[in-house]
């Protein structure tokens, strides 16, 4: 449908019995190819490239009023209100996340950071090496239990400072409930941040204003998720998360006065990103947000959500197929985890790079504790696999759209796949140790 819109989309790619097919990537949620716009953005851009507030040449101007609106274009993509909200700009999520956790030292101190077993090691290791952490459960099913998270909240007395979570699962695309969530946790004294990096691609995302008690304190997300791989992150945050204190990363471009003796810090958002900024992710990142935002969000989450209620029917006829869903397409984002029974997940990606020319992910997508919930993986079985780092790991085959992706490859797909779930010992056989198996 919006197949036109993406850039690389016309190769030809080898397969295994020397034929050259089409790419089908279905590993979006690990990184989308770019927008056409994006590259033209860039492009275009390049001749007015820049130092950003370092300079009073024509360039160093035009280029320091793209930077600046940049921040702008950001916070109304989530109707953040730029009187209360600064947009910072990082490498990723996983950056951005990292810097909160250090700004918050003061605020959090001795108190309690609520993270999930759903998150993404981003959003739980650096959380857990810093503050006092525990860990909300999640049901059979593999969604969020609101209940044990109310029951934590109850239980700390107030001592909760941040609810840490996922707007929707990079292993499951479970959208989590944010706005109830952050109600609850404001009703407790705390507040929440939401790993928005498999959430903002697809899906509307509005972060309330900060008097209504279901807005977002924090919300981070990555451009390399959403057609602009050019290494930018965004933070949003209240300002006054910033007022105090210094970055985690500190040098040019963050102070307005250094001496022998002193320094005095320049005003947020500038204090937070030391060094030359990255103008060019920048610039990819708002041409990319101008191009969603005239597709529209909830025209393109709609599609995909066709997308994966289409594919969820057609893999129920794979034979030995094992699905990782609950079936509520309307509270998930386009990603869907399986295995085959009897064969091992790497084989199974590996069939569909040499035998179709389908990308897709497997293992654990850096979500491990979830993975292990979702395959109840006993801790006797961690056990083992510790001792002997060479064996075999547990994971999924995780398939992934983007807006660009169309029902013709996947019916390509599930045609492959039905061939693979039925001649479990041939693929085995054929594709068992391949030299960039995924332990």
């Amino acid at each position: 449908m919006y197949k036109k819109l993406v850039y690389g989309l016309d190769g030809l790619f080898p397969l295994t019995n020397g034929n050259r097919v089409p790419y089908i990537n279905f590993d979006n949620a690990a990184t989308t190819p770019p927008f056409s716009s994006v590259l033209y953005g860039i492009n275009h851009f390049s001749p007015y490239y820049s130092s950003v507030h370092r300079g009073t040449g024509y360039k160093s101007i035009i280029s320091s009023h793209l930077y600046d609106e940049a921040r702008n274009i950001v916070l109304d993509f989530v109707k953040a209100d730029p009187k209360h909200h600064i947009a910072v700009f990082v490498k990723n999520t996983t950056e951005a996340i990292n810097k909160l956790s250090y700004r918050l030292r003061d605020e959090i101190k001795d108190g309690i950071v609520l993270s999930t077993y759903m998150e993404h090691h981003s959003n739980d290791l650096p959380w857990r090496y810093k503050y006092n952490i525990d860990y909300v459960k999640v049901d059979v099913k593999g969604r969020l239990s609101l209940d044990h998270l109310e029951y934590l909240l109850k239980k700390y007395q107030g001592k909760v400072r941040l609810v840490a979570l996922t707007g929707a699962s990079n292993v499951t695309g479970y959208i989590n409930p944010i706005h109830k969530i952050a109600e609850l946790a404001h009703r407790y004294g705390s507040k929440i941040l939401v790993d928005g990096a498999q959430l903002v691609p697809h899906h509307p995302v509005d972060i309330k204003p900060v008097e209504d008690p279901a807005h977002i304190d924090y919300i981070a997300f990555s451009a390399h998720k959403m057609y602009a791989p050019f290494g930018t992150g965004v933070l949003i945050a209240p300002k006054d998360t910033f007022k105090t204190g210094f970055s985690d990363h500190i040098g040019g471009g963050t102070v307005d006065l250094v001496t022998i003796d002193e320094v005095i810090w320049a005003s947020p958002p500038e204090k937070e990103e030391a060094g030359t900024p990255n103008l060019f992710g920048v610039v990819a990142l708002i041409e990319s947000i101008n191009t969603l935002k005239k597709l529209g969000m909830e025209k393109v989450a709609e599609y995909e959500r066709r997308l994966t209620r289409y594919t969820l029917e057609k893999m129920k006829t794979i034979p030995n197929i094992i699905l990782y869903d609950d079936g509520d397409v309307e509270n998930k984002v386009s990603i869907i985890s399986f295995n085959i029974d009897g064969l091992y997940h790497g084989t199974v990606a590996t069939a569909l790079s040499l035998e179709g020319g389908i990308g897709v992910r497997n293992g654990c997508f850096c979500a491990q504790p979830y993975v292990q919930k979702l395959l109840h993986i006993s801790k006797e079985d961690i056990e083992k696999y510790k001792e002997n780092r060479d064996m075999l790991r547990p994971g999924t085959v995780r398939i992934s759209y983007g807006l660009y992706n169309d029902f013709k490859e996947v019916n390509i797909m599930i045609e492959l796949l039905k061939e693979i779930g039925s001649k479990i010992e041939y693929y085995d056989s054929k594709y068992r140790n391949p030299p960039f198996y995924s332990k």
